[in-house]
């Protein structure tokens, strides 16, 4: 049984930094040699110092086997604006979900869809946006039969990979 645990800015456990690394390093064990990948520390304590952050993580028993994290981004100033989308008159907050990740041994048993739902089911924007490599179509597919739309392309980081740029109405 999957059991989440939710945490947020300004009141993170002792570890719980290291716990999102050992998630990530196993979950991209393959691609370890990436210097992005490599970064991930670096987003991780971006990410949890934001005002507003907000993460989801699963566990099985005492295992952690997965997360959602994300923060509100500063109205107007969304780094996705820049994209062919263009929200309906009133819609003018959005939640950055910034990574979802389930290590391998637990994928295909609908823990990421629950961590997902979890992640934005208490949020009040009313916009969720998300990025995805664009070389891994089936993730794409994944958001877009959660509700997601891509609106174009960026490359964030010149050693990022090209990202799709997807974007959802969480107000419905």
């Amino acid at each position: 049984m999957t059991e989440l645990r939710h945490f947020q800015h300004g009141s993170l456990p002792e570890g719980f930094r290291q716990m999102l690394i050992e998630i990530h390093d196993e979950a991209y064990a393959d691609a370890m040699d990436d210097p992005f990948n490599q970064r991930f520390p670096w987003f991780v304590d971006h990410w949890s110092g934001a005002e507003g952050f907000t993460c989801v993580v699963a566990y099985d028993g005492h295992e952690p086997v997965g997360f959602a994290y994300g923060a509100p981004a500063t109205p107007g100033r969304e780094w996705w604006r820049n994209t062919e989308y263009r929200p309906q008159n009133g819609y003018t907050s959005t939640y950055a979900v910034s990574e979802l990740m389930v290590r391998p041994a637990w994928r295909k048993q609908g823990v990421s869809d629950l961590l997902h739902a979890e992640l934005l089911k208490a949020r009040t924007e009313d916009l969720a946006v998300l990025l995805v490599d664009v070389t891994h179509p089936k993730v794409q597919a994944l958001y877009e039969s959660w509700g997601y739309t891509k609106f174009g392309e960026q490359q964030p980081f010149a050693d990022a990979p090209v990202l799709a740029v997807m974007v959802k109405d969480i107000r419905t």
